[in-house]
């Protein structure tokens, strides 16, 4: 299989290895539903996608997606059930590859190196990109040994792991309601607390990409606005990709939108994922470019 770069390079996989290339997209290759309009403005990519097929087996899940994560910026993916958000999601960083024959085509490039070669070490790249579930999944441990558990498993050095623990606890707004009880179960925290919690075990390895899977979908209102506001204070030192169902969610928090929708195949009914549109989150919101965009945002389907 050959991908061409927007530099005009092929990349070349054979069978299933890939090549190592430098990858970078050209914004103009971005859907934004705009023919004079670019995302020339997305700040430093971190994480470029370049004509992204997903496959499980022969079912192809998403279909051709070519788009930019900006560097410190929160892009929120939405769109229906089955339009293959959480799907591209966990191909950012290569949580798909714990599914027995799921397949990446294309390139998923960070920082310009295709992520999929065959000398990249996806425990490597999930330590640079990490993600936050939509349930909340502490583990069966202490609330310190939740947040310490990530840098232990890598051997990452640390001048003080208990310094560790308060700065990323902090970080992630909840030292203080738990600097108390740091021996006690996590299991023993609110839901909205144990979210948090996961957050502060996901920045302990110091990624700096962020992946959230609709991470407000199991809180209550109170709990997700402390969520909401954690993301813009993490904004700041990470890129953030976050899927939702919640269409005022992405409004409030995201700089940049992508809307997918699903394509039924005629023959056999599978639904394929697909990117309609992405955009500035204002320009998508007020002036979406594609009719299916302005339906979905205005509730006439999903």
């Amino acid at each position: 299989m050959t991908s061409e770069t927007s530099t005009g390079q092929d990349t070349t996989h054979t069978g299933n290895g890939r090549a190592q290339t430098g990858v970078h997209i050209d914004p103009s290759a971005v859907k934004t539903g705009r023919p004079d309009r670019s995302l020339s403005d997305v700040p430093d990519p971190v994480i470029e996608c370049k004509g992204v097929d997903i496959f499980y087996g022969s079912f192809r899940a998403v279909s051709d997606v070519t788009m930019l994560f900006g560097r410190n910026e929160i892009t929120a993916l939405i769109g229906p059930s089955g339009c293959g958000k959480s799907t591209l999601l966990r191909s950012l960083n290569r949580m798909n590859d714990l599914i027995e024959g799921a397949r990446v085509a294309g390139v998923i490039a960070y920082h310009g190196q295709d992520m999929y070669a065959d000398d990249v070490d996806p425990i490597e790249v999930r330590r640079k990109i990490g993600m936050v579930f939509q349930k909340p999944n502490p583990f069966p441990k202490s609330i310190y040994d939740n947040v310490a558990y990530g840098p232990r498993v890598t051997g990452m050095k640390v001048d003080s792991m208990d310094d560790l623990v308060e700065e990323v606890l902090t970080r992630a707004a909840l030292w203080d309601e738990v600097k108390d009880k740091l021996g006690q179960s996590a299991y023993g925290l609110s839901g909205g607390q144990q979210q948090r919690l996961c957050i502060a075990r996901t920045i302990a390895t110091r990624p700096e990409v962020i992946l959230m899977d609709e991470p407000c979908s199991a809180l209550d209102p109170i709990a997700t606005a402390k969520i909401e506001d954690l993301m813009h204070e993490l904004r700041d030192d990470y890129t953030i990709v976050v899927v939702t169902h919640n269409m005022q969610q992405a409004a409030r928090v995201a700089d940049r939108t992508a809307f997918f929708t699903a394509r039924p195949d005629e023959q056999t009914g599978d639904r394929t994922g697909m990117l309609v549109e992405f955009d500035r989150t204002t320009v998508l919101f007020t002036k979406p470019a594609d009719k299916r965009t302005e339906d979905y945002i205005s509730g006439r389907f999903g």
